[in-house]
Formats: structure tokens, sequence, C-alpha cells
């Protein structure tokens, strides 16, 4: 399916590409913690709001 050369690449690139975002985002991680206060219950609210609504589907639907 593939040859030798593209599976070492492909090998390689994974690789690379994994451990580069992981230094960038031990880079941004103070950033973020600041930026992002509070991102946690607008999740939940999200979550919540979504529940909601397939409950209600499933009320009507029923």
């Amino acid at each position: 399916m593939f040859s030798k050369g593209q599976l070492i690449f492909a090998i390689f690139f994974v690789i690379t590409f994994t451990i580069i975002i992981v230094i960038s985002y031990r880079k941004d991680l103070k950033f973020l913690k600041n930026t992002y206060k509070g991102m946690r219950w607008v999740l939940l609210g999200f979550i919540i709001f979504f529940a909601l609504l397939v409950i209600l589907k499933k009320l009507v639907n029923a």
C-alpha cells in the first residue's frame, strides 16, 4: 500500500509533529490559564443545554 520510504516519513512526521505540539503547549500553558479562566463553567453550560435539548427531543418524539 505504502512504500518503505513513505512509511518512514509518516512515522518521522508524526513523532516530530507531536513533540512540537507538546513543546508549544507547555510554553503557552501559563498564558492559557490566565486567559481562559471560567471556561469550565461555559463548557458545563453548553453540555447541560445540549442534554436538555436531547431530552426534550426524546420526550416530544416518544
